[in-house]
């Protein structure tokens, strides 16, 4: 009896943190910070519907209130997946479309950009040679790019993945650059004293290092890709929630394109979120 007693206080008091109830005070002191974070962003939305139910009124109802504009919301995703034809899609397969524009270009822009980085960080003379291209080229609108897109490709649809590649290469490409050049030379000559081999000192040394540095660029192209494909679709037509905002403007219907800015909105922080948990998680040691 006074061993399971004993067994008893003893799982008690790892699971809830010892005698002075450490854990416990952490736990609790992390729930208030959460439910104070919930609060305070629950306010923020509140003051933002306010002051949209507030501009809506003085337009004289040329904006719409958000009641009707979350109601027309409520029917765009109870039935997302309808197709009743190519300009009257749900707003699931627009959203589909555009996921997978932004996933081929950004994906193409990754293979370009990394590669490259990795030589311009490493190399003086590379980074001589494609630098001042790169600051050139990187203040160039996206839009621009398109008409040369349809040139080349003769498909809307390839030139708004185009756009995406060539505005989601920058941000990969600069950062990874800084991250190889900014290797300390210890670790230069470590690798050199242990008689490392180009390769190895690539994926041992070069790459674990400059990883972190990969993803926050990775995660600043996944914005800037699907930043530019709403443009891109308005553009391309189609099918694409670029086109659906576009579409909606054209039917005169506004609680349709806020929906749609909802929407987009929403997707882009999961976007963020999920390469920030990433970079979060990717650490580097020697």
């Amino acid at each position: 009896m006074k061993r399971t007693t004993t067994l008893t206080a003893t799982f008690t008091r790892d699971w809830f943190g010892g005698s002075n109830g450490e854990t416990t005070n952490v736990f609790v002191a992390k729930l208030i910070s959460i439910i104070k974070g919930l609060v305070f962003n629950a306010l923020g939305f509140g003051i933002l519907i306010g002051i949209w139910y507030l501009v809506s009124i003085l337009t004289d109802g040329e904006l719409p209130t958000p009641y009707a504009t979350f109601l027309v919301l409520w029917e765009l995703i109870k039935d997302p997946f309808y197709d009743y034809g190519p300009n009257d899609k749900g707003i699931g397969l627009q959203l589909g479309s555009s996921l997978l524009r932004v996933f081929f270009g950004f994906t193409l822009g990754a293979i370009v950009a990394i590669p490259l980085g990795i030589l311009i960080g490493a190399s003086t003379i590379c980074k001589r040679m494609f630098y001042p291209i790169v600051q050139v080229l990187k203040p160039v609108s996206p839009l621009a790019w398109f008409p040369i897109g349809l040139v080349a490709f003769q498909s809307a649809g390839s030139a708004t993945i185009f756009i995406i590649f060539i505005t989601s290469l920058w941000p990969t490409l600069i950062n990874t650059s800084f991250g190889v050049a900014s290797l300390p030379d210890d670790h230069k000559n470590v690798a050199k004293a242990f008689g490392f081999s180009k390769w190895k000192y690539l994926t041992k040394v070069l790459l674990p290092f400059s990883l972190p540095h990969i993803i926050t660029g990775l995660r600043l192209s996944i914005g800037v890709a699907w930043l530019v494909i709403v443009a891109g679709e308005m553009l391309s037509g189609g099918i694409g929630i670029g086109f659906f905002v576009w579409d909606s403007w054209n039917a005169l219907s506004l609680e349709r394109v806020i929906s749609a800015i909802l929407i987009i909105g929403l997707v882009g922080l999961l976007l963020d979120r999920g390469f920030s948990l990433i970079e979060k998680r990717v650490t580097y040691s020697i």
